[in-house]
């Protein structure tokens, strides 16, 4: 695609705040191309610092119940809820790679529960998705199923923020026009070469 990333002005990466151009570059180093959200909500370099740093706390955060799959799970069943293309196809093409599973982002997005995945991620899609789509419906119920499957209620808030935070970011995406990168569309559905960056 050649399209432009936002329907709004998109700086030139040269053009940016160091500390945006150092984590585009940093991004750019590890996976040979920039994420075009990073240049989109560069048209406002404050809100670009809070987006990143409340991404970076939900979804780089170490410890805790949940994988970097379980993680990325969830936004591709959210966002697919919320019919965000570009969360979808690019949060998707993550969930292969950390998964290591070609199939499971389609799966996912289309019918998350007839995909195959285990019962604890199906708990754990189940809590996200009433938290995307009826969240005034939450109950101890709801809390009481994510502890049979080995959550905590700390693993619990952390699958509400990240529902929550994509929410949000889907509703972004989709104002502004974003159109996920051609690299994603293919990344994770084959074996990877050795030399191929991540």
């Amino acid at each position: 695609m050649t399209t432009s990333p936002s329907r709004y002005p998109v700086p030139a990466i040269a053009d940016v705040p160091e500390d945006i151009r150092a984590r585009i570059l940093e991004v750019q180093g590890k996976t040979g191309f920039v994420p075009n959200v990073f240049l989109a909500l560069a048209h406002r370099p404050a809100e670009w610092r809070a987006f990143v740093a409340y991404h970076d706390a939900l979804m780089l955060k170490e410890g805790g119940g949940l994988s970097k799959g379980d993680r990325e799970m969830i936004v591709v069943a959210t966002s697919a809820a919320n019919s965000c293309l570009y969360c979808v196809v690019a949060h998707g093409a993550i969930l292969r790679i950390y998964e290591k599973k070609p199939l499971v982002a389609d799966q996912v997005a289309v019918n998350w529960r007839k995909a195959d995945i285990p019962a604890r991620q199906r708990a754990m899609l189940e809590f996200a998705m009433k938290v995307c789509l009826r969240s005034d419906e939450l109950g101890e119920a709801d809390f009481a199923a994510l502890r049979e499957h080995g959550f905590s209620d700390e693993d619990a808030w952390d699958i509400a923020a990240i529902t929550a935070f994509f929410g949000m970011s889907n509703r972004l995406a989709n104002a502004f026009g974003m159109k996920p990168n051609d690299e994603f569309y293919l990344m994770g559905r084959l074996p990877r070469d050795k030399g191929e960056k991540r």
